[in-house]
């Protein structure tokens, strides 16, 4: 009975007269067994990291509660801390007057409340607009160093308890201080994460339609690991951290916020997460603008890797150190490039066994894949459809892993924000 061949082996044989007989097949057939291994290690990481985690985190707090005193009277406290409202901003004459007038229609917490504000390096009018309101204290320079020297700087002018930073671009809710507040009465807490919010206009992309996909289920895990332990790295958009905590950060440190409270988390103290104090801010403006911003966070999360290394050692803190790696780790290094590795590897096991779960899966990724495509023809036609969205976003997201990987290799991303620019709406209203 004549042999029936692989279509690769066939082709081989066809174009270029190469028989896999003899010596050589022995070999194949142990590829191949290696290439089943490879597509389930690598389809068990992309699962886990992207769903399997947040099923495992879900479980945990479930058996959490049922086994803990409930301890939720700490946080109800009033707490009377003292505060101060660190504000970095550089050359935002278009929106700061909203911001302030935001800033100063916040509920202050009982200890009360400083609000300064950094615009180092600002040309434009930012700093004329915040000198028309002798509540806010400006710290200016001529000179600009980017975030983390604003940050640094305007830390030996602060003696509060507490310091809540929050960007220049974002609106908070006007209890937001007193829900963050309410968290230190609990001396465990060395930092309390507020909740990032996208606005999404009516005629957003399918780009920002899946930036608040995104955020939601970040959202999401980031109250379950506060739930478990710690929330694992807060946003700048809004979090507080003890002053006594702090650490001059390196001046060049790409992801500061992430920085900062992770260094607070190795020393053993709890970054809580508080959904109640919520900062909006609006879309990216198009695919192009979320790119860059998600190509600086990639290559500052390969940075910041490197600068919390002894939390991959879980000696100290295996909890931490499984969260760490789980939500954050897995998502800045391997699992992206696992993605091609799965879906070749598939086609070349497909070339040996034609099986239907194999078939399917392949299949199942194909459309995938053609439905992000999709996504990206149709944004930029300005045309939406849902089921875009999220492989669209999945797909762009994965793809900044990637280059943010390169660039910081390279070299090549600096420390000092380049802004997105924003999708431009009608004022951005929180309660």
């Amino acid at each position: 009975m004549k042999e029936k061949r692989p279509l690769f082996r066939g082709l081989l044989k066809q174009s270029c007269g190469i028989s896999l007989t003899g010596k050589i097949a022995p070999i194949w057939d142990l590829t191949f067994k290696h290439m089943i291994t490879v597509f389930w290690i690598c389809a068990f990481l992309i699962f886990y990291t992207y769903v399997g985690y947040a099923l495992i985190l879900y479980i945990l707090v479930k058996v959490k509660r049922l086994l803990r005193n409930d301890n939720a009277g700490e946080k109800n406290k009033v707490s009377n801390v003292s505060c101060t409202l660190v504000i970095a901003a550089y050359n935002e004459e278009s929106i700061i007057r909203e911001k302030i007038e935001n800033t100063l229609s916040l509920i202050n917490p009982p200890g009360g409340l400083e609000i300064f504000i950094v615009a180092d390096g600002s040309t434009d009018n930012t700093t004329k607009i915040i000198e028309l309101y002798p509540q806010i204290k400006l710290l200016y320079q001529p000179v600009r160093g980017g975030k983390v020297a604003a940050i640094n700087r305007v830390m030996k002018y602060l003696d509060s308890d507490i310091i809540i930073f929050t960007d220049a671009n974002t609106f908070l809710n006007k209890d937001a201080l007193l829900h963050i507040a309410s968290h230190y009465a609990d001396e465990r807490i060395g930092g309390v994460a507020g909740e990032k919010r996208i606005f999404i206009p009516q005629f957003a992309e399918a780009s920002a339609a899946g930036e608040g996909f995104y955020w939601q289920y970040e959202s999401l895990l980031k109250k379950w690991d506060s739930e478990l332990l710690s929330t694992i790295g807060a946003a700048g958009e809004l979090f507080s951290i003890r002053r006594c905590l702090y650490e001059d950060v390196p001046q060049n440190t790409i992801l500061d916020d992430f920085i900062i409270s992770m260094r607070i988390a190795k020393k053993g103290f709890k970054i809580a997460y508080e959904p109640n104090a919520y900062a909006i801010e609006s879309s990216s403006l198009n695919v192009h603008e979320e790119l860059k911003r998600k190509i600086r966070i990639a290559a500052g999360g390969i940075q910041s890797i490197l600068m919390l290394r002894s939390v991959l050692n879980p000696i100290k803190n295996p909890l931490l150190t499984f969260q760490y790696v789980s939500h954050r780790v897995l998502r800045w290094t391997i699992t992206p490039f696992l993605l091609p590795v799965i879906f070749f590897t598939n086609i070349s096991i497909l070339d040996q066994t034609h099986t239907s779960f194999f078939t399917i899966f392949l299949i199942a990724q194909i459309v995938f894949y053609l439905l992000a495509i999709a996504g990206s023809t149709l944004e930029r036609q300005k045309l939406k459809i849902k089921i875009t969205f999220i492989p669209y976003y999945f797909c762009m997201m994965n793809y900044a892993v990637i280059a943010g990987i390169i660039k910081f290799l390279r070299n090549k991303q600096s420390s000092i924000w380049e802004k997105a620019v924003r999708q431009e709406a009608e004022p951005i209203r929180v309660q």
